[in-house]
């Protein structure tokens, strides 16, 4: 579906955004921490330079020899890794593509695209809009919110862009339009907060050749329907990290997603003790996830076939544990950091799949909801673009689509250096 009018891009609203982070390595980043402090000892530990230069895997922009600054917020040595010999960065957790939670290596010497200016204004009170890459037949939602720091990444291999919803630490200075939050409040008659305006673009967002656009909707009827289901949106993407302004019933007590009683999903056939599913099905009838000789259910229907980036969320999920080739990429070669994984199926992955499951059977039942929503705002009033740069909002001045300076906090450089923002 497209907006009747001319409704704005996402990228129009939030003009500051970030490309995704390119790692440059696989092996910085795992399903599980244990895994990467394996990794991580197996790098120093190499024999010689030349086992540790072939562990490393180097490129244009990160050798042994690079000498390289610390990530925001991050307390990473910055000595050359030639040299590294103690102990592992403390793993994180992050958003990988629009659903899974993975793990990554927050040092800076190991992957090449970092975007330093991103974890700069990570903290408890930032959330991202990530916005899907524009592809053929779109699948998906076209904005998913995350309070973790997400890496932009598209499950079909197309770049996206990152939205963080606050241009400073601390929830401070919206990253919004200036004059934007001020006119909707004229518009609609009431207060417009930047979480609102967040929900309400998770609600309604639409793909579109050139970008997703985001209709804004003159009804304050609509506009409240709109963001209390964003609201819910966002709490369920973020499996329960968001929790709506005061004067909103929260979507989910503060809990995390769970499905009704006698819908939940559960382990009907335990997973092998030893050893990793070789694949994964699905049959129908009994609404069951099969991974190997292990069994899920229920599982609707609409958690199997949920798309995003044009392959299923699951099914991608699943080849990034069970070691098959995902993200387009090839199986990690023999000997390399990438092929040091687990043998055998942590029991924190079954919990983690069975959020999954929940969060995407959700999604799914308010999908009509949300399409309804924008056919709705299509057919109303809106606010278009014409009126935006008629009151000076578009387009936004080239300083909100550039990051602000953030300098109330120590960052080491190359070799402890103090690094002068």
């Amino acid at each position: 579906m497209t907006a009747k009018q001319d409704a704005p891009r996402l990228s129009e609203l939030m003009p500051w955004s970030v490309a995704p982070l390119r790692l440059g390595r696989s092996w910085v980043m795992a399903p599980d921490p244990a895994t990467l402090r394996a990794r991580w000892r197996a790098l120093v530990d190499a024999a010689d330079a030349t086992d540790r230069e072939r562990l490393f895997r180097p490129s244009r922009a990160r050798t042994l020899h690079s000498a390289v600054a610390q990530l925001p917020g991050q307390a990473t040595p910055t000595g050359r890794l030639y040299r590294a010999d103690g102990p592992c960065p403390e793993p994180v957790r992050i958003l990988h593509g629009p659903f899974d939670q993975q793990w990554l290596l927050p040092d800076h010497r190991l992957i090449d695209t970092a975007r330093p200016e991103l974890w700069r204004v990570a903290d408890e009170r930032q959330l991202y809009a990530v916005e899907s890459a524009p592809l053929p037949q779109p699948s998906g939602p076209p904005v998913v919110g995350s309070a973790l720091l997400p890496d932009g990444r598209s499950p079909a291999g197309r770049p996206g862009r990152i939205h963080p919803l606050y241009r400073r630490p601390g929830g401070q200075e919206p990253n919004l339009a200036p004059g934007l939050l001020a006119l909707l409040a004229r518009r609609l008659d009431r207060p417009v907060a930047p979480t609102g305006l967040l929900a309400w673009a998770v609600a309604v967002a639409q793909h579109s050749p050139d970008g997703v656009v985001v209709p804004l909707t003159a009804d304050p009827e609509l506009w409240e329907r709109g963001v209390g289901l964003g609201e819910r949106l966002l709490w369920l993407t973020t499996r329960g990290g968001y929790a709506p302004g005061p004067g909103r019933p929260s979507p989910g007590s503060g809990d995390r997603p769970r499905m009704p009683g006698g819908r939940r999903p559960y382990v009907r056939a335990a997973l092998p003790a030893r050893g990793l599913p070789a694949d994964l099905g699905y049959d129908p009838e009994e609404e069951a996830l099969l991974l190997g000789g292990g069994r899920i259910a229920p599982v609707p229907v609409g958690a199997w076939d949920f798309c995003a980036g044009g392959v299923r969320v699951l099914a991608a999920w699943f080849a990034r544990r069970a070691g098959g080739p995902a993200d387009g990429a090839e199986p990690a070669e023999a000997g390399s950091l990438a092929a040091l994984r687990p043998v055998d199926w942590p029991q924190e992955w079954t919990s983690e799949l069975l959020e999954l499951i929940t969060v995407l059977a959700l999604l799914a039942e308010l999908e009509p909801q949300r399409v309804a929503l924008g056919a709705r705002t299509a057919d109303g009033r809106q606010l278009d673009r014409t009126e935006l740069r008629a009151a000076g909002v578009l387009p936004a001045p080239l300083s909100a689509r550039r990051p602000a300076s953030v300098l109330d906090h120590h960052e080491e450089g190359p070799e402890g250096q103090f690094a002068l923002l």
